[in-house]
């Protein structure tokens, strides 16, 4: 490493410590001079401490970090020892702080920067936050706090050992991504219920609504169609959020495909801005019409229902390789009908297929057909799992909506034909 990035690096050893002591000097900038064991200038001194040892270590080994670490965390905890005596204030919080900015500094200079900028500002934002996470983690139920747990075991230590292939001859059914289905289902009620709590049952089930068609609305539709048979009453605002997560996957669809292939932009555009618009219309006259008596609360006692996830997410994969088992044995007929099979459980592989294949195996107006297919099939398949899952309620309203909405966007498709011929 040649002396101009050797010097760069040590700048941001130094930045990093800076950073740091920043945040410590400012919270304990009405302590009185020499009272403090570590503010601004000892933090920056312990950034740039650690990269002047990662100029070492380049040069005799990395033995040198490990030497110099455990004198410099010795030496830094034991004036945050004497500061907590004098103060009777027990807190590891600055100590660690400066060992890791001692890290950092170090890491600055022998690895990549990106790594340690990123883990510099992350560790400040904690520092910084301390108020906001205390009083968060004070609120929390144990409800709440098993809810994270599960989630996160779920997601970090029970996924990454699934296997991800298929486990039957069809190739349809594949563990890891039903398993991932479970997370996401159930990750979606949880981020429901964090939603109800944090901004109320209207624009709460509006902000989860909208979040979750982002990643499933079919997820998002099983989500709230199980909390509609809990609570009948929120019937009308949980079909608002169904169909708040059906606009969101239409707009989805749309960005994707035409931002793969342009081309598909004159046949999708208007047939999916029709659906959608009637989805809105709809959504908001469920979501602001005033009713005659004061709207229903929306209480949600379990932030995340595991079981009910797994079973949803063991549905959808009995429905998909049923649907393989039919293609496998009476014929795979066409584009089209490959695409009304996959628009059962989910439009995205239908989507991003057809939008690389127009235009060059498959002619672009097949390839539009195609994926208006799946997204008419999807659309058909939620409102039958909301009134399967869900009530009768939520059922017919989701599905009366989506009826009125497919009409939309086969009205635009028989316009676009028309003005195609003319």
């Amino acid at each position: 490493m040649d002396p101009d990035q050797i010097l760069s690096r040590l700048a941001v050893s130094l930045a990093i410590g800076l950073l740091v002591g920043l945040e410590r000097g400012w919270r304990t900038r009405d302590e009185r001079e020499h009272q403090r064991a570590a503010g601004l200038r000892t933090f920056a001194l312990a950034g740039l401490t650690g990269g002047a040892t990662g100029v070492l270590a380049l040069q005799y080994g990395g033995l040198v970090i490990g030497i110099v670490f455990c004198g410099f965390a010795l030496v830094f905890a034991a004036f945050q020892w004497l500061e907590s005596r004098l103060d009777r204030n027990v807190s590891a919080t600055s100590a660690v702080a400066g060992m890791l900015v001692f890290l950092l500094g170090a890491l600055a200079v022998t690895g990549p920067l990106v790594p340690a900028v990123a883990a510099a500002v992350a560790m400040t934002l904690l520092l910084a936050g301390r108020e906001h996470l205390h009083r968060w983690v004070a609120a929390l139920s144990w409800a709440e706090i098993r809810a994270i747990l599960t989630l996160a075991a779920m997601s970090f230590l029970l996924l990454p050992v699934i296997p991800d292939r298929s486990v039957d001859p069809w190739g349809a059914v594949n563990l890891r991504e039903i398993w991932l289905l479970a997370i996401l289902i159930a990750g979606i009620s949880f981020a429901g219920y964090v939603a109800v709590r944090a901004f109320g049952d209207r624009l709460g089930i509006v902000v989860m609504a909208a979040a979750g068609g982002l990643a499933s609305s079919t997820a998002t539709t099983l989500a709230f169609a199980r909390l509609g048979k809990a609570q009948p009453g929120a019937a009308r605002l949980l079909a608002a959020g169904i169909l708040i997560s059906g606009i969101v996957m239409l707009v989805r669809v749309g960005v994707v495909t035409v931002g793969l292939n342009r081309a598909l932009l004159a046949h999708l555009a208007l047939p999916l801005a029709a659906g959608a618009a009637v989805m809105a219309a709809a959504a908001a006259l469920l979501l602001w019409r005033r009713p005659a008596q004061a709207g229903p609360a929306l209480p949600i006692s379990n932030p995340l229902a595991v079981g009910t996830a797994l079973k949803i997410a063991a549905f959808i994969a009995l429905v998909l390789l049923a649907a393989e088992i039919l293609r496998h044995h009476y014929g795979d007929v066409g584009v089209l009908i490959i695409a009304a099979i996959s628009g059962i459980g989910d439009v995205d592989a239908v989507s991003i297929s057809m939008a690389r294949l127009g235009g060059g195996d498959l002619a672009t107006p097949v390839a539009a057909r195609a994926i208006l297919v799946a997204v008419a099939v999807n659309t058909l398949s939620k409102a039958a799992m909301a009134a399967l899952v869900g009530n009768r309620r939520i059922g017919l309203t989701v599905a009366g909506i989506s009826a009125l909405a497919l009409a939309a966007g086969l009205a635009a498709v028989w316009a676009q034909a028309v003005l195609e011929r003319g």
